[in-house]
């Protein structure tokens, strides 16, 4: 353990002390909310993303050690662990070292090098590997033996061959020079199968594709992946460029090199470089390309959960109306549109179904059914969702506010990604149980508004459709690293223990579902809880749990005027005596800055709490109960601007970020298609990652630089003083950012005609456009990829 956590100390840039502090919290039961929070002494101040990847360490070099372990019995139990093997053994770094090593000595099956040194030809292999002075053919007369099975010189010298070609392919420092090499030098080819052009025309771009292993973005290397497993396109590992037929390529006098073989014209230096070109090319190649393809892989998945997890935060941290009165409106033309009314709290109050659009065309009755109701439940917000028929029912609204002006309504369009997700939910239905399924999607968009986080987590994360790719990735991988972000996002808000549903407080750190089941139960049979402390009479919370969870759970307006903060109440004594200290009691110190900054952090410090937790206390007394979450604004689409048609180059608009990518951000300027903006066009200066200007949910001013109405793509700039013509996107270098094949994958709203699930769910498009590149005459690499709902509502599927 110790080697561990000196790795992992090194990794971060850390004391090991620190990481071993760490780890053995996280061991005892911690959680990384709660540690990075409330830990902080101990762990000499590891924030939560530094706990996060220390988290992801620890679990890889545990499986590493475990295998490490396993390894090292199984060469023993076979009497081949000399002191030289245990210490490769020891040594080894990576799981992929790890198994080069362990190669020669991993049980297998029978291999032709086994069965010819059984035929007892090993002899004839280290002759003439020794000493290329033998002639091959006389040297592997002595060894015909019929009995044996060795028929012939010819037998004789193609088992001599399978034994080199076996020790060439099991030789560890070799193998992980020539992977090195393949990875850094190596290229992907992909062509279209034969009769398949028709059926995969969304891969149309990688009919006939090459780029470099190396430079391959995840969202490419997904696609390829993708296109193969539908027996689309064919994918081969080309070691390098400039490969002539007949001509030793750079492996194979690598590998002649590390075993002494050089064509100098003796009578056996022409059999060895023909057996280390079969050894290349029949074993080494096609077991480096597996590997190749699998890191290929790996490393796509973990760009791509990156980018999800990174989309998910987010929108799960987007900015909260607050607790007003809200309706919600789930667009819809034909079968109209679903209308529910929550109270400040979230409780439905009353829901209806209008008909403002063709064919029924019911605008002014259906005026009068929202005026109505926001009159009699007091409604103060709008919540219009983004799926069919959006924008005209958001004119519906505006409407509405123009003609009941008194009203003081506030509308605002709310992303309906995953809604139909929950309104089947079996949480969906116990909470909503009288609701029609399609009444259960407009509350679900009016809470949105209301607290995003507390109702996205009612979601599974993988529903929420902010990822690409995401049915291609590792389950596991996936669920990990969503689940973390959802944590982080809900600890780092807090919950407001009196009005949590069980899926926000399963959510909270230490609390299990059971958990979180309990609490509600106990809730809702003894009434509001009064105290932080009175969670210890709900069965089963013990004071592990309880020490975890206190400091995220909120009481607003109870017994202790601290349980409304992020105080934690380990901490209460603490923060008393600093209340003593400024001459006030709790309630006049909390929020009074001016008299917390006459007093000293440091004149707090003791032996139990270090100044980065009394620096925390005093943050927390000043302004208590903060929300890091941004403030509340929204996007006002253009009048007039409803439909793609209606855009004209030039045109700057305010809209606002939906999906954010590798290689640019999707807008939603009000047109059901949401427009690109390249990552070129997003600065005058070089953007590497395009979320260091802009989030998911940020409202943007933009620039309309291309409109084609054909293919349903909107090219976007945020550079407003742009030139329309002026290419934006990067298509002055050749890249057409975000063009290519796309396609539907489910988990997203109801029927809009736009692919789907089986279940009346929209597609949530994923596709791939070109972006320069390309090698050997190839046509240009396919573009990046887009996310989930963002790729389908921009038209590139």
């Amino acid at each position: 353990m110790a080697g561990i956590n000196r790795r992992i100390a090194e990794e971060l840039g850390v004391r090991e002390g620190q990481v071993s502090a760490a780890v053995d919290l996280l061991d005892g039961g911690a959680t990384v909310p709660f540690i990075a929070r409330y830990r902080k002494e101990v762990t000499g101040t590891l924030d939560d993303a530094q706990l996060r990847t220390l988290e992801e360490r620890l679990r890889y070099l545990r499986e590493l050690e475990e295998r490490r372990a396993a390894i090292l019995s199984s060469v023993e139990e076979q009497g081949k662990l000399t002191d030289e093997l245990r210490a490769q053994i020891l040594s080894a770094d990576t799981k992929s070292r790890l198994e080069d090593i362990y190669l020669p000595y991993k049980p297998k099956r029978r291999t032709k090098a086994q069965i010819a040194r059984e035929a007892g030809l090993e002899p004839l292999a280290e002759a003439l590997l020794g000493d290329p002075s033998l002639d091959p053919a006389a040297a592997a007369g002595a060894y015909v033996d019929a009995d044996k099975g060795v028929a012939d010189t010819t037998a004789a010298l193609d088992g001599a061959r399978a034994i080199l070609v076996e020790r060439m392919g099991e030789d560890a420092d070799l193998i992980g020079t020539l992977r090195e090499r393949l990875w850094q030098r190596g290229r992907m080819l992909s062509a279209v199968r034969d009769g398949a052009q028709d059926k995969g025309a969304k891969f149309s771009d990688y009919f006939e594709f090459s780029e470099a292993l190396s430079s391959l973005p995840s969202h490419r290397v997904l696609a390829l992946f993708r296109g193969e497993k539908e027996d689309v396109l064919d994918l081969t590992i080309e070691p390098e460029e400039g490969i002539e037929p007949g001509v030793p390529t750079s492996y194979e006098a690598t590998i002649a090199h590390q075993f002494g073989i050089a064509n100098q014209g003796r009578p056996a230096d022409r059999w060895l470089t023909d057996t280390v070109r079969w050894a290349w090319r029949t074993k080494i190649l096609v077991h480096l390309g597996i590997d190749v393809r699998l890191r290929l892989r790996s490393e796509a998945e973990d760009e791509a959960v990156r980018v999800f997890a990174a989309n998910l935060r987010d929108l799960l941290l987007a900015a909260p109306a607050g607790t007003r009165a809200t309706m919600g409106l789930d667009p819809g033309l034909r079968t109209g549109v679903k209308v529910a009314v929550v109270d400040a709290t979230g409780k439905v109050v009353e829901h209806a179904t209008i008909y403002p659009h063709a064919p029924a065309n019911r605008w002014d009755e259906s005026l009068a059914v929202l005026a109505r109701l926001a009159q009699k439940h007091h409604v103060d917000l709008v919540a219009i969702g983004n799926g069919t028929a959006s924008r005209e029912t958001e004119r519906l609204a505006a409407d509405l506010m123009k003609k009941v002006p008194e009203l003081g309504l506030t509308k605002a369009v709310v992303s309906e990604a995953g809604a139909s997700v929950y309104s089947a939910s079996a949480y969906a239905s116990a909470e909503l149980p009288d609701l029609d399924v399609s009444i259960r999607g407009a509350v679900s968009i009016a809470r949105r508004l209301q607290d995003p986080l507390a109702e996205l987590v009612k979601i599974d994360p993988k529903s929420i459709g902010v990822g690409q790719y995401q049915h291609d990735i590792t389950e596991s991988k996936l669920s990990r690293s969503l689940d973390a972000v959802v944590e982080d996002c809900v600890n780092g808000v807090g919950v407001d223990l009196n009005t949590a549903s069980v899926p926000l407080l399963s959510r909270v750190s230490g609390i299990t579902s059971t958990l979180a089941e309990n609490i509600v139960s106990y809730r809702d049979a003894n009434g509001p809880y009064p105290s932080r402390s009175a969670l210890k009479n709900v069965p089963r919370l013990g004071p592990k749990a309880f020490e975890q969870c206190a400091g995220f759970l909120k009481v607003t307006g109870g017994e202790e005027p601290l349980d409304a903060s992020s105080v934690h109440p380990e901490a209460y004594p603490l923060a008393r005596r600093i209340v003593t200290a400024s001459g006030a009691d709790v309630p006049a110190l909390i929020g009074n800055g001016g008299a917390l900054r006459t007093l000293r952090p440091t004149d707090f410090v003791d032996e139990t709490f270090g100044l980065p937790t009394v620096t925390d206390i005093f943050a927390e007394l000043e302004k208590p109960g903060r929300d890091p979450r941004p403030a509340f604004t929204t996007a006002s689409f253009a009048d007039g601007v409803e439909t793609l048609g209606d855009l004209v180059p030039g045109m700057v608009l305010e809209g606002q970020v939906t999906n954010v990518a590798a290689f640019g951000a999707f807008v939603d300027v009000g047109v059901h298609q949401d427009g690109l903006v390249h990552v070129s066009a997003m600065s005058k200066n070089f953007v590497s990652d395009p979320r260091e200007v802009v989030k998911s949910g940020d409202i943007v001013k933009v620039k309309v630089m291309d409109v084609d109405l054909q293919r349903k793509r909107i090219s976007l700039s945020l550079r407003l003083d742009d030139e329309v013509g002026s290419a934006p996107g990067g298509r002055t270098s050749g890249a057409r950012g975000g063009q290519g094949s796309g396609e539907g994958q489910g988990g997203g709203r109801r029927g809009d005609g736009r692919g789907g699930d089986g279940r009346g769910n929209r597609g949530r498009g994923q596709g791939q456009g070109r972006q320069g590149g390309g090698g050997r005459g190839a046509r240009p690499a396919p573009a990046d990829t887009a996310m989930a709902d963002a790729l389908r509502r921009a038209g590139l599927a």
